[in-house]
């Protein structure tokens, strides 16, 4: 009877034929198997015909046997750990490559039956890579990737550029370095793994870039008996005008942060727990925990937060205090009789946004054996309160119950400064932090009214935190506490590239002394912008970026107007501002943040128009030493430069030759807006144009141009690139100047 049920089980598994292609170099393939319904005691096996032995992986009841498993496959195969449960024999193959191409097959056998249920066809493409690298001159070295995911045979590895004669940039065969043909220009200044050859790694480091160093290489790998695989970098080596080693550490930082928030998702989405949200300021929450199976008398209970501190410990029919860790003792409680009920949930008194956290209860055997294990999320939400800077007091909000009338009351900031006391049935300022006296208040009878609410007055950007107000009655224990978290909003400004000026607004109503110290400063490279002391600016104190593009109003100590004008923005100077007041002992009276967004002109053209026009407007009739220059930003090349009266084209890079032109009369009608004909792809990028007298910039403006109709490539990978962009169609070379 069971053999005729195996049978009809595997009749009425469908046979079918799938194809698969990828890239080596992807991290693993599926090749998809799977059933409705699994006979009893079955062996499930891959195979591929066509190699001696032919098992790929096998499975059975009592899990993988790999005794038989072809050797090339050795640790890069696995199946679910409950598929022959669920029906799903799908295999991932991992790091697979170019001999892993063949046919596939899954069959299952139960009592002496053997079925194919399907077939797969895996084709492993040899991936061509293309990458884009920029590199400052001055740099220590550049590292040119090329990586095949396996080596399987002796293998040869050789960079090229084919502009130059001989081509061969490096060489690595045989476990050695073969430099004979090298290209003179590039010796003693390349180099490459000594295991590249095992691990396949055969990336190329280029010690001392030059700007006749920007190219593209070609990385050849040619593994005997398998077609060669090719790389191709297009590297581009600039003039250092930035500090590249800052960008890419903040790339690698945000990458670490979205990585990191992914995973975290990933977690939470996997691993769902019940969750429980209160607000800050409650008495108390429970977290919920019951037990649908019989607990014996015996039975341990013990709560645990994320950081496996001991919340609670029930054992021997007690509580067990003494193993508490101190963050929660006298503030948690479970009920009587919690064996016996099955109600294991755990009353947590006083809860902050500190107690937010992942608690698990666990019961324990007599002999430790975990009998039952559940997780709790508790999450304690923090009133907010935002206001705009400027105002002239903030309200955190607190109410509760009628207190005891010699109950303390005590607000607190992040950094244990405090805040506000109030005890013995008054205020009591001594006790405050010096950064808030004179700055709060709470309301008359606050006991009586359980208004516990404070204000602080004339709240900045600098007070933006998070804050704990707790009550204590007269044996100093905890009856209450509470969290609000404020933020003071920083002004925005907001204006376009090409403007005269602005104005960074900072006004108070604060009374200030006539010897008090002034200093705006750009945050993201703490630079000086302007400084006012001993009444007057003290332009040797800026840094040169801002000099001559400041100013500031007259008697701004006795106006409090402190506001800061700066001119010809540009959206180099997007960035946050911090202007501070300082007493002549140095003590910081006042401080307050303006951000400023410099937008950048967007201009956009179909590609095959007959020419695209760059539009800048400025004052008219400019002196007649003017110098007008255009520049792509983007590959720091000149565009057009207006000088001594008349173009310069001898000073053009040579991609912009008979392709721009400037309006006549330009100093005089103030129009320096620049036509260029024939834009392609290649022309898409950042523009800035800067008016000079002397060597003195003091006008600028920024675009950003767009030609569109670019074709994309969509690689192995799956990634769309845009060939035209990453790639420049006219590379520099070592006769051309930029």
């Amino acid at each position: 009877m069971k053999m005729f049920v195996v049978f009809v089980i595997l009749l009425h598994v469908s046979q079918y034929a799938s194809a698969l292609e990828v890239y080596e170099g992807v991290e693993s393939v599926l090749l998809t198997c799977q059933v409705t319904s699994v006979p009893a005691f079955p062996t499930l096996v891959w195979s591929r015909p066509d190699l001696n032995p032919p098992v790929v992986h096998q499975r059975s009841q009592a899990g993988d046997k790999l005794t038989d498993q072809n050797q090339r496959y050795r640790r890069r195969t696995s199946m679910k750990s409950d598929s022959l449960q669920t029906g799903d024999f799908s295999l991932t193959l991992r790091n697979p490559i170019t001999s892993d191409s063949g046919t596939y097959t899954c069959t299952i056998t139960a009592y002496g039956n053997t079925r194919t249920l399907t077939e797969v066809e895996l084709q492993v493409k040899v991936s061509h890579q293309v990458f884009t690298l920029q590199v400052y001159e001055g740099a220590e070295s550049v590292l040119l990737p090329c990586h095949i995911p396996f080596v399987s045979g002796p293998s040869t590895g050789v960079w090229s550029r084919y502009d130059l004669n001989p081509p061969t940039v490096h060489q690595r065969q045989q476990e050695e370095d073969e430099l004979t043909d090298q290209n003179q220009r590039y010796r003693d200044r390349t180099s490459m793994k000594t295991d590249a050859l095992q691990t396949g790694d055969f990336s190329l480091t280029l010690r001392k870039p030059h700007i006749f160093d920007s190219s593209n290489y070609t990385c050849t790998i040619r593994v005997t008996g398998e077609e060669p695989r090719l790389t191709d970098v297009h590297l581009q080596v600039k003039e250092p005008y930035v500090f590249p080693a800052e960008a890419w550490v903040l790339l690698a930082v945000l990458i670490t942060a979205v990585l990191v928030g992914v995973g975290i998702y990933l977690w939470k989405l996997l691993r769902k727990v019940p969750q429980v949200e209160v607000d800050s300021g409650v008495e108390s929450v429970q977290l919920i925990c019951k037990a649908k199976v019989h607990l014996p008398e015996d039975a341990e209970v013990g709560w645990t937060d994320g950081s496996h501190r001991k919340v609670h410990v029930y054992e021997n029919g007690s509580d067990q205090p003494e193993e508490q860790h101190q963050v929660y003792r006298d503030r948690t409680k479970m009920n009587e009789d919690l064996l016996k009920t099955g109600d294991l949930s755990l009353t947590l008194k006083y809860p902050t946004d500190g107690d937010t956290d992942t608690y698990t209860c666990t019961v324990y055997s007599r002999e430790g054996r975990v009998l039952l294990k559940r997780k709790v999320e508790l999450k304690v939400r923090v009133p907010q309160v935002e206001v705009d800077p400027g105002v002239e007091s903030v309200q955190l909000p607190f109410k509760t119950i009628h207190l005891p009338k010699h109950a303390t009351v005590e607000w607190m900031d992040k950094d244990n400064k405090k805040v506000h006391v109030y005890e013995n049935g008054s205020d009591q300022p001594k006790e405050q932090h010096q950064a808030y006296r004179g700055r709060t208040k709470m309301q008359r009878n606050l006991l009586k009214t359980g208004d516990l609410s404070l204000t602080l007055k004339y709240p900045t950007d600098w007070d933006t935190k998070t804050y704990r107000c707790t009550v204590y009655n007269r044996w100093k224990m905890i009856l209450i506490k509470a969290q609000v978290e404020l933020k003071v909003r920083v002004p925005q400004v907001e204006v376009d590239s090409g403007v005269e000026s602005v104005q960074l607004p900072f006004n108070t109503t604060l009374h200030l002394p006539e010897d008090a110290k002034v200093e705006w400063m750009e945050n993201k490279y703490d630079r000086k912008v302007h400084v006012y002391e001993n009444g007057s600016d003290q332009p040797e104190e800026q840094h040169q970026v801002f000099r001559d593009r400041t100013k500031m109003n007259e008697d701004l100590l006795k106006t409090g107007d402190l506001s800061l004008t700066l001119k010809y923005p540009t959206d180099d100077d997007s960035h946050t501002y911090t202007c501070t007041v300082y007493s002549r002992e140095g003590n910081i009276l006042l401080k307050r943040k303006v951000e400023l967004k410099v937008r950048v002109c967007q201009v956009e053209v179909e590609e095959g128009a007959e020419s695209v026009q760059l539009p800048f407007t400025t004052t008219q009739n400019l002196p007649e030493a003017t110098k007008v220059e255009w520049m792509n930003n983007t590959y720091n090349r000149k565009v057009h430069l207006y000088m001594n009266g008349s173009d310069q084209p001898d000073k053009q890079h040579q991609v912009y030759r008979d392709r721009t032109k400037m309006n006549e009369d330009l100093l005089k009608t103030g129009d320096l807006s620049l036509t260029l004909k024939h834009p392609t792809d290649g022309d898409s990028g950042r523009y800035g144009c800067g008016v000079y007298s002397g060597n003195f910039c003091f006008r600028a403006i920024n675009l950003e141009l767009k030609v569109k109709g670019r074709v994309q490539v969509q690689d192995q990978t799956g990634d769309i690139r845009n060939r035209s962009s990453s790639i420049d169609p006219t590379p520099l070379m070592a006769d051309q100047s930029v």
